[in-house]
């Protein structure tokens, strides 16, 4: 007896650790237009959904199931997040403002393959190089080590643009240079 209710704790955590998952992923691809996935991930979660439910509904009078099914929800958002960082869908704007407009900041990222957009703007301590990078999400933490190199005491500020359109990055880069860079990184 205590056996079979240990299992089915076990199962009512792992279901909901799922559906959860599911239910993130399923979030994110909604919400990049990618609704042919969303929909395809959506059969999946609500069949996980309704199954955990359905095994905590049929045994209320069990708080453990319950207990279970909310830390599983839990674990789930944390798991949700670790898979939507490994999918890294989309693309990121990265604003950065250099501490000297000297650096050759375009220059350096444009020789890495990054789409960059620059010009001199004025701050509170003087002349400073604004520059705006687009970039796949998967490229992220990539261009932030970059930056970093160039320029430690750069300002950086992200943002994930909901449309893209036209100019150099969608006509040439589509991250070709980036991930002969990634490779290069790696095999350091």
């Amino acid at each position: 007896m205590l056996e079979s209710g240990l299992i089915m704790l076990l199962i009512i955590f792992s279901v909901n650790i799922v559906y959860v998952s599911l239910l993130t992923v399923r979030m994110i691809f909604t919400l990049k237009g990618q609704k042919y996935i969303a929909a395809t991930v959506g059969v999946f979660e609500i069949t996980a959904y309704t199954l955990g439910l359905g095994l905590v509904l049929d045994n209320l009078e069990n708080v453990q199931n319950l207990i279970a099914y909310a830390l599983g929800f839990g674990l789930g958002v944390i798991s949700g997040m670790k898979v939507e960082e490994k999918l890294a869908v989309g693309y990121i704007t990265v604003n950065v403002i250099s501490s000297d407009p000297s650096i050759p900041f375009t220059e350096t990222l444009r020789e890495k393959g990054y789409g960059v957009t620059s010009w001199y703007a004025y701050g509170m301590e003087g002349d400073r190089l604004a520059v705006q990078v687009l970039t796949p999400r998967k490229y992220e933490l990539m261009l932030y080590e970059v930056i970093k190199d160039i320029d430690p005491k750069a300002f950086i500020v992200a943002y994930e643009p909901r449309q893209i359109h036209g100019g150099f990055w969608v006509k040439k880069v589509k991250g070709s240079r980036l991930k002969r860079e990634e490779e290069k990184i790696q095999s350091e």
